[in-house]
């Protein structure tokens, strides 16, 4: 598999990472224990210098530039307020939010989502995809795996479709709801 010319067969996360590829996971992988602007250090430390060590936080607590990106980061996806709190304390909608901060201060070409909106209430649902939609004005290409037709139609300039493996449609939003093979497998017929 190549991504912009880089073929990435083989190659290690860091360096799939460093050619621009950042992946947010179903389940929020973040660092408990850490407070929510040092979450958002730590992939900048590593993006910038390859590798991460917890007992670098001593060295990049003094680094300004990271400490007030991590901040604007955290006050894009609306958690600013909650800076200086435990990471495993925050709520699930949070959490996800955290993460997506986590992955946007890598500064990725492509963004990989795998269900962002996975376990969480509709009010969360509607604020991330708000927080995605200004995300979306910067430019980057997100590649986004949903279940949630609200959330695919809301975010989607272009829909693929999957059914037992396959791929039965792929279009814009507009073609993908009267689409009747998308109708009939997932809603028995009905349109979307």
């Amino acid at each position: 598999m190549t991504f912009n010319g880089i073929t990435l067969t083989g190659m290690e996360p860091y360096e799939i990472n460093h050619a621009g590829l950042v992946r947010v996971f179903q389940t929020p992988e973040i660092f408990p224990e850490l407070s929510l602007l040092r979450n958002v250090m730590v992939p900048a430390f590593a993006k910038r210098d390859g590798a991460f060590s917890f007992n670098a936080f001593k060295r990049l607590s003094q680094e300004k530039e990271i400490i007030e990106e991590a901040k604007h980061v955290l006050g894009d996806v609306g958690l600013i307020d909650q800076a200086e709190h435990h990471a495993g304390n925050i709520s699930r909608g949070d959490k996800r939010r955290l993460e997506l901060a986590m992955a946007l201060i890598q500064h990725p070409k492509l963004l990989l989502l795998d269900e962002p909106m996975a376990g969480m209430s509709r009010h969360d649902t509607n604020r991330t995809i708000d927080l995605l939609k200004r995300i979306k004005e910067r430019r980057m290409t997100k590649v986004i795996i949903e279940h949630d037709i609200h959330v695919v139609f809301s975010l989607a300039d272009r829909i693929s479709v999957l059914a037992q493996g396959r791929i039965i449609a792929d279009g814009e939003p507009d073609d993908i709801r009267g689409n009747p093979k998308v109708q009939e497998a997932y809603l028995g017929g009905v349109e979307l």
